[in-house]
C-alpha cells in the first residue's frame, strides 16, 4: 500500500549518529516540517542537526495528496469569528508566504510543480460558500463562485482561488534535503535539559525542535488533550475522468479530488483514528458509480493531527520549556503549514521575532467544543477494560480491518497486527495479545 510519490523519487541515505555531538539547534522529527526546518536554519548559517528515528519522510509526508494552496476547507469565516480579522489575516498570509517559497523552491528542482487553481465544495451549503468568498474578498483574496463542473456530481457551489499549485512532495524534499546535517535510523530515546539521549549517542543541544508529527513530551503542553488524530484513505485511478484544479469537501467526510499525470487522486473515507468509517471501501463504491472503466492502480491511507481550532500549533512548546519548540496540528494542511512552521521557528529559535507567530501560538486557549471531545474520547479509552492497551497512555486499541492494525483512539497510535509501532505518539512496540 505504497503511494504513487515513492516512484521516481530519488534514493537519498544519511548515515546514523556515530557518537556524541553538539549543536546549537537539534530538530528531532524527519518529516516534511523537520526537514524545511533544517534547510532554513542551514541556510541562514546556523549549527543545526536533525534526528530520525528511520529514514526521513517515511511517515506521514509521504502519503499526502500534496496540494498548496491557501484553501484549507471553509476555514477564514470561521477565523474572522473566532479570532478576528488580524489574526485571520496573519494565518493567510502564511499560507501564501509558504506558496510564494515553493513557487521559488520548485523552479531549481524537477518535481512535477504544476500551478492549479483550487475549489472547496459543498452539496448542499451554498450558504457557506457564499460567507466563505466574502470572508476571502475582506483579506484581499479574489475568490469566486464556482459550479465545479469537472466533477462528476452537482454542488451547491464552491469556493474558486486561481493560481494555487501541486507537485510531487517526495522529488522536491528529497531534492532539498541533500547536504543537510540529517541522522538516519538515530532514535532519540530520553530528552533532558539540553541533551538529548539516542541509540547511538547524545546530542547537546541550545535550542529544540520537537518536528514528531504528535509531539513527544507528554509532561508539557497538554497536546493529548489538544489534539486528535485523522485517518483518511487515497485511491490512484487510471481511465478515470481528469481534473484540472484540485477539489476538496467544506464536509469532514467528503472527497477530494486531484490529477497527477494521467491518474486521478481520489481521497476520502475518513473517520478519527480508532474509529470506524468508510475507508477504501467507500472510495472503491464511488469509483464504480462514476468512473466505472477506472482501475486501482495504488491505494494508500495517511493520518493527520488535528487541533481544537483548526489552527496549527506552531511555537514555544509550552510556558515553561522556553527552550523547546514545536510544530504540529496541520489539520490535513501539511504541506504549507510545514513552509510556514519552518518560517516562524527558523526566527523564533534564533531569538527574532515573527509577524506571523501569533495566531498559531502553542498556549493559546484551549476552551473550545473539541476539548470536550477529545476528554470523553480519552476517558472511554482508559475505561474500557479490554486489551491490547497503547503504551503511550493506557488506552484500550481497537482493531482497524482496513489496514490490519491496531490503533488507538485517543491519541492515534498505531500498531501491526504484530505490536510493531506504526504511528506515534508512542515511542516503543506493543505486544498485542
Amino acid at each position: 500500500m505504497k503511494s504513487i510519490w515513492h516512484k521516481g523519487a530519488p534514493s537519498v541515505r544519511f548515515e546514523a549518529l556515530g557518537g556524541d555531538r553538539s549543536t546549537d539547534v537539534l530538530i528531532i522529527g524527519g518529516g516534511i516540517a523537520g526537514v524545511l526546518c533544517a534547510y532554513k536554519l542551514k541556510n541562514a548559517g546556523v549549527d543545526c542537526i536533525l534526528a530520525e528515528s528511520g529514514r526521513i519522510l517515511s511517515g506521514i509526508t509521504k502519503n499526502t495528496t500534496a496540494k498548496i494552496t491557501l484553501g484549507h476547507g471553509l476555514i477564514y469565516d470561521k477565523l474572522i469569528k473566532r479570532f478576528g480579522k488580524e489574526k485571520a489575516g496573519h494565518y493567510l498570509e502564511a499560507q501564501m508566504r509558504a506558496g510564494e517559497q515553493y513557487a521559488r523552491l520548485c523552479r531549481e528542482c524537477d518535481c512535477c510543480y504544476e500551478v492549479r487553481d483550487s475549489y472547496v465544495y459543498s452539496l448542499d451549503k451554498k450558504e457557506k460558500i457564499e460567507r466563505e468568498i466574502l470572508a476571502l474578498n475582506s483579506l484581499g483574496v479574489t475568490a469566486e463562485m464556482s459550479d465545479a463542473p469537472e466533477l462528476p456530481f452537482e454542488v451547491a457551489g464552491a469556493v474558486r482561488v486561481k493560481n494555487q499549485a501541486q507537485f510531487h512532495p517526495l522529488k522536491f524534499l528529497y531534492e532539498i534535503a541533500q547536504g543537510l546535517p540529517i541522522y538516519e535510523n538515530t532514535k532519540v530515546l530520553e530528552l533532558m535539559p539540553n541533551k538529548a539521549r539516542t541509540d547511538r549517542g547524545d546530542i547537546g543541544y541550545k535550542k529544540l525542535i520537537v518536528a514528531t508529527h504528535f509531539p513527544m513530551l507528554n509532561k508539557h503542553g497538554s497536546y493529548f488533550l489538544k489534539l486528535y488524530q485523522h485517518r483518511s484513505y487515497v485511491l490512484a485511478l487510471r481511465s478515470a475522468q481528469n481534473v484540472m484544479g484540485m477539489y476538496v469537501d467544506e464536509c469532514d467526510k467528503g472527497l477530494s479530488f486531484r490529477s497527477y499525470g494521467d491518474l486521478l487522486l481520489l481521497g476520502g473515507g475518513g473517520h478519527r483514528t480508532g474509529k470506524k468509517g468508510g475507508c477504501w471501501q467507500e472510495l472503491e463504491d464511488f469509483a464504480g458509480k462514476y468512473y466505472k472503466n477506472a482501475r486501482v492502480v495504488a491505494k494508500w491511507a495517511t493520518q493527520d493531527c488535528m487541533t481544537l481550532d483548526g489552527v496549527p500549533y506552531i511555537g514555544q512548546y509550552s510556558k515553561s520549556t522556553p527552550d523547546v519548540f514545536v510544530a504540529t496540528g496541520f489539520n490535513k494542511w501539511g504541506m504549507t503549514n510545514a513552509m510556514a512552521a519552518a518560517d516562524i521557528l527558523s526566527r523564533l529559535v534564533c531569538g527574532e521575532n515573527h509577524p506571523l507567530a501569533d495566531v498559531f501560538s502553542p498556549s493559546r486557549s484551549i476552551l473550545r467544543p473539541q476539548l470536550a471531545v477529545n476528554v470523553l474520547e480519552s476517558a472511554l479509552g482508559l475505561l474500557t477494560p479490554t486489551a491490547p492497551r497503547c503504551p503511550h497512555l493506557g488506552c484500550a486499541l481497537k482493531y482497524n480491518r482496513a489496514e490490519h492494525s491496531w490503533d488507538c483512539p485517543c491519541h492515534g497510535s498505531r500498531f501491526t497486527e504484530e505490536g510493531e509501532l506504526i504511528d506515534n505518539p508512542a515511542t516503543d512496540d506493543k505486544n498485542i495479545k
